[in-house]
């Protein structure tokens, strides 16, 4: 189990009328953020398309907590780092959206 944290433009992330975050759009986000590392999917994934971006970190980190992932419109991170949250309240900002738990509870800055 964890706890999730979405970057969602809509009043919850689960809503999925909200206007989605494209991969174009959440990439483009990352990429302006100099902290992120961009990991594409996995050759022969079987989900949706989707990228993620993991953080990097010294020492290393590979585990959940440092890498985010988007899927159904919203840009997601499970049991997030406090650098993983920073940047995904910097990443919201870019997009016009928030950063909301899976509780509905709100993140932003």
């Amino acid at each position: 189990m964890g706890y999730d944290i979405h970057i969602t433009r809509g009043g919850h992330w689960w809503d999925d009328r909200a206007p989605e975050i494209t991969t174009a759009q959440g990439a483009a986000a990352v990429e302006a953020d100099t902290e992120p590392e961009m990991i594409p999917q996995p050759a022969g994934g079987n989900g949706p398309q989707h990228w993620a971006a993991r953080v990097i970190t010294h020492p290393p980190e590979d585990r959940l907590g440092t890498a985010l992932r988007r899927d159904c419109g919203t840009v997601s991170a499970k049991n997030p780092t406090g650098m993983l949250l920073a940047t995904m309240r910097q990443s919201a900002l870019t997009l016009n959206a928030r950063v909301q738990g899976d509780d509905g509870r709100y993140h932003d800055a």
